[in-house]
This record gives structure tokens, sequence and C-alpha cells, in this order.
């Protein structure tokens, strides 16, 4: 098993574009090459802005390539913890706008024929303690309510879903979707590079300052002026933004992939091919690979340096408790990427001096990051469709935070212990 050894790249490898010269003057300037960043470059400029995006690595290489797929545009806090945070009428708005982000991420990859395995094959939510099954129902309700397809799932039909008796039933949502991570990427940087963006990968922000009526931006290639900057770094900020760097904590998340399976077992498994997740508060999350051939079983890390081997074992056990059959099974492949997350906990575009940013996914990056940098684009050319619920004052910074996440050790560990406690509460 390969420590960092994405599976996403065998079928879509990345690499930056040919080297081209850095232009010293553009419209506009984007920080980062991910789905943000490409999506707000592809807006701009068949809008006929001039725009340069630079990434410090090769385009794609952080988590755009290295997540789990699973299209949800996933809103961490509930209904009543959105309404309770930001007010009914804003708590309402957003969760409309995930709907929307949805869709339109389905509209582009067809529109723009991207060829990224999509598939709306809906996701599968487990209870992972007995008491967690009746919240899980009362959301299906609720969101079949607002016209998405929605229902829970007893446990006696659970195995019609999910080929395991670890959880005490779920739910069943219709309008989330699975692609490939690596491929979406691919086609949306081939859109970019159509429209006339200049991508500049492996080719670092090292610092900017406004002048005049815009922004004098230093790389590490030359100096660019531009009118209007867009930062779309996520959790790959560094210290060319610091303070950005106070307000997004980089939190690592793991993936590990089987080595290919029988289609008898994976027809056992994952009888209907769904997205899945569950409400431990590690928060694992698994799909089947786009050719149906393995499990892709991921979650937190819980270490911010070095790639130790623990947490892929910790994946791995957690796997086999639900699925025992995939006890000896090898892994093939183990990578982690950063999710960035945000006091407020949800996604966020908003302004600082002019320019603007579209970050803080929460680990939902598949659906919102295209939505949010295309929200970014359309306020830099000043439209009425650039409104959105998500823009609001900036998220506070985090305390004695720098950029590195000292105390997600600490957090990992507490999650850990209170799953076993709710495992053995539940199952006494």
């Amino acid at each position: 098993m390969a420590a960092n050894d994405v599976y996403w790249w065998e079928a879509a490898p990345i690499a930056s574009p040919p080297q081209k010269p850095v232009d010293p003057t553009c419209d506009v300037v984007i920080v980062g090459a991910g789905y943000t960043g490409l999506s707000a470059a592809i807006t701009l400029a068949r809008a006929g802005r001039s725009v340069q995006v630079f990434d410090r690595q090769r385009p794609g290489e952080g988590a755009s390539t290295r997540n789990g797929g699973i299209a949800s545009g996933n809103l961490r806090p509930s209904s009543g913890e959105l309404a309770k945070t930001f007010g009914e009428e804003r708590a309402r708005a957003i969760e409309a706008e995930a709907r929307t982000a949805r869709e339109d991420l389905a509209r582009f990859i067809a529109e723009e024929e991207i060829d990224c395995d999509f598939a709306l094959v809906g996701r599968f939510a487990g209870a992972s303690a007995a008491g967690d099954y009746e919240g899980l129902a009362r959301e299906a309700e609720r969101l079949a309510k607002t016209g998405i397809e929605a229902h829970a799932v007893p446990k006696s039909e659970q195995r019609g879903y999910l080929g395991t008796d670890y959880y005490h039933g779920g739910s069943v949502r219709m309008d989330i979707g699975g692609l490939h991570p690596a491929k979406f990427h691919a086609g949306m940087l081939r859109v970019a590079l159509a429209a006339g963006v200049v991508v500049h990968g492996e080719t670092g922000v090292l610092s900017f300052r406004q002048e005049g009526d815009g922004y004098r931006v230093e790389t590490s290639r030359g100096v660019v002026t531009a009118r209007d900057l867009i930062v779309g770094t996520n959790g790959y900020g560094d210290r060319f933004d610091r303070w950005l760097r106070r307000r997004m904590v980089p939190v690592r998340s793991r993936i590990v992939a089987t080595a290919p399976l029988s289609p008898n077992l994976m027809a056992t498994l994952m009888p209907r091919r769904m997205m899945c997740a569950e409400t431990r508060r590690l928060h694992y999350y698994y799909r089947p690979s786009p050719d149906g051939t393995r499990i892709l079983f991921g979650g937190r890390d819980g270490t911010i340096a070095g790639d130790p081997s623990w947490p892929a074992e910790n994946l791995r056990r957690a796997m086999v408790d639900v699925f025992p059959e995939l006890d000896g099974t090898e892994i093939t492949h183990t990578w982690f990427g950063h999710v960035a997350m945000n006091r407020d906990m949800i996604p966020r575009i908003f302004s600082r001096e002019g320019m603007r940013y579209a970050a803080g996914y929460c680990g939902s990056g598949v659906v919102w990051a295209r939505w949010a940098g295309r929200k970014a684009a359309l306020q830099v050319l000043g439209q009425e469709d650039g409104r959105s619920a998500l823009d609001f004052r900036p998220p506070p910074a985090v305390p004695l935070f720098n950029g590195t996440a000292w105390f997600m050790p600490a957090v990992f560990a507490w999650m850990t212990t209170m799953d076993r406690i709710d495992a053995w509460r539940g199952r006494r």
C-alpha cells in the first residue's frame, strides 16, 4: 500500500499546462487552480476579461482531485441550527441555494460535455447509533415535503440499499450523485484553457497589495498588476494571505481504496451503488468506484504533519466494522487532502478591501467550490446573478490559530472516544 497514492490520478493524471510567460497586466488574477479558481476563470474569460490563474502546486493537486467525488452540496448545520445562527430567512435561502447548486453542477457537466462518470445514484445515510434513526427519518420527511425524493429506511429494509447490519436503519435522498473528481477537474481545465484563461501551475503567489484601482500581485515568476483579485485556495492557503489563514482551518481528510472486489461481493455490499454517509462524529463517507469494482472509504485523518500509517489502518478498521466481509482485503491506495472549516461551518463567499474570496466548503466542495467560484466571478462582473445567500460578513478568526491545526489530534481523539461510547450504549 503506497502512502499518499491518489487512486483518481490513475485515470486522470495531473500536470501543469505548458508554461507561458507571466503577463505583467491583466483584468483578473485568481489564486488557486482548483474547482473554485477554474470556475471563476471560465465565467470571467467568457465575459471578455483577461484572466491569469496561479497555483503553487500543479493545477488541481489539492482537494479538487483528492476528494471522494460525492456531489452532495452538504450543509453541516441542521435546518434548526442554521435558523438559530443566521435567522430563518437566510437559513431558507442557504438551503435553497444548495439545491440550486446541485442542479447547476449537473447542468454544467452536461453542457460542457465533461466526461467524469457523473451519475445521480442517490445517497444512503446510516444511523450509527439507535437514537439517530428518528432524526434521519424526520429529515427525510422534511426534504420530501420540499420536493426532493427522500425517505427513511428502517433496519428491516436496510440490506436492500447497503449490505450491512452495522446501522440502525437510515435514510435515502436521490438528489445526490457521484463523479470522478480528477476527470471533472481535467474537464474544467480543458474548458478554461479553451476560453482563453492562462493557467500558471507551480507558480506561487508570494504577496499582494492594493495599488491604485487594482492590485499588485507578486508571484514566484513575476509581478502582475490586475484590476480584480479572487482568492480560491480553500484548505491550501499559505502565508501570502495571513488574514485568510486565520479564518480557514485545514483539516486532513483521508481515503483508502480496496483492491478490486468480485462482482458478486460488490452487488451484495453496494447493491444500488449509492454514495454513503453516516452519523458518527468522525463522519465516515464511502462509495463504490465509478467502475463499480472497488470501495473507497474516507474520513477525517487526525494528523497535522507527516504521513503516518495509522490513519489508513483506522479507516480500514472502520470499513471492516461496516463490512466484515472485507476483513483481509488488500488496501491498494491511501491518500489525504485538506478540507477547509470555518467558524460559521457553511461555505462562504465574502469580500475584503475589494477582493473576493470563495472558501470554507467544510468537506462538500464538489458542489460548492464550482458554484462559489462562479458567484465570485459574477460579482466581479457586477451581475445580479452574483448574489448569494452565502455572501455576507467574513467568517471570524479562530482564536490562537495561525494556519496549523494544532488542536486537531485532540479533537480527533475526543470524537473517537465519544463514538465508542455511543456505540457501546447503542449495542449493550
